[in-house]
């Protein structure tokens, strides 16, 4: 598959990332504090299976790694918040069809050696070394929904705290040193514009607390 087309895939991934962010934004900026709607878990799982589809097709485990890891937690927000059942029935058969198919895909028609995914070849044009710190920028990045779906289920709502938002900003911080070094202008369009949004967040967040 030709750059510019798999450029595209991972752009529309970003587009329903920065659309939850946004979203997200604006209503806590008119509520004056930090606000988790719905759309916001409905957009991220489309946005996964979109961004997990491009990770694969740029061979980089780093960025499939990091969707496979919070996908559920995604799944489970929907459900604290009681929008799950009551969602269309189009996308609860994405999301639990997209798993399924991928992996008879990856078991029967076209088998992923995910050893290659991880340590690259030299045709990749990545070193290990940078793999390894995109992974690293990843399991923070991802650790911010660990966090938070650890928080959701002890107070059993569903929030985006503002330690979320600062872990956010860390991960974001080590991806853009990574997209810069991998040349990947989709990580890096996406990573440094959402940092933007996640210091307004921890603004919000600071001066709901006062």
């Amino acid at each position: 598959m030709k750059d510019w087309m798999i450029y595209s895939i991972g752009f529309t991934a970003q587009l329903f990332f920065a659309s939850r962010i946004i979203i997200q934004w604006f209503k806590s900026e008119k509520a004056e504090k930090l606000k988790t709607p719905v759309i916001f878990w409905k957009l991220s799982l489309i946005g996964a299976i979109v961004f997990f589809v491009y990770g694969y097709l740029r061979r980089d485990f780093s960025i499939m790694l990091g969707q496979a890891i919070i996908y559920v937690i995604y799944i489970r927000n929907l459900q604290l918040q009681k929008k799950w059942r009551a969602s269309s029935i189009f996308l609860k058969a994405l999301v639990i069809g997209f798993p399924i198919l991928f992996t008879a895909y990856a078991l029967i028609w076209s088998p992923v050696n995910f050893v290659l995914l991880f340590t690259q070849s030299e045709d990749a044009g990545i070193a290990t070394w940078l793999m390894s710190v995109g992974v690293i920028g990843q399991i923070v990045y991802t650790g911010r929904f660990i966090y938070q779906w650890v928080i959701a289920e002890n107070k059993q709502q569903s929030d985006l705290p503002i330690n979320f938002w600062v872990i956010s900003l860390v991960g974001s911080a080590i991806l853009i040193f990574y997209a810069i070094i991998r040349k990947d202008p989709v990580l890096f369009a996406s990573h440094a514009g959402g940092s933007v949004i996640y210091l307004r967040n921890i603004y919000i967040g600071r001066q709901a607390e006062k």
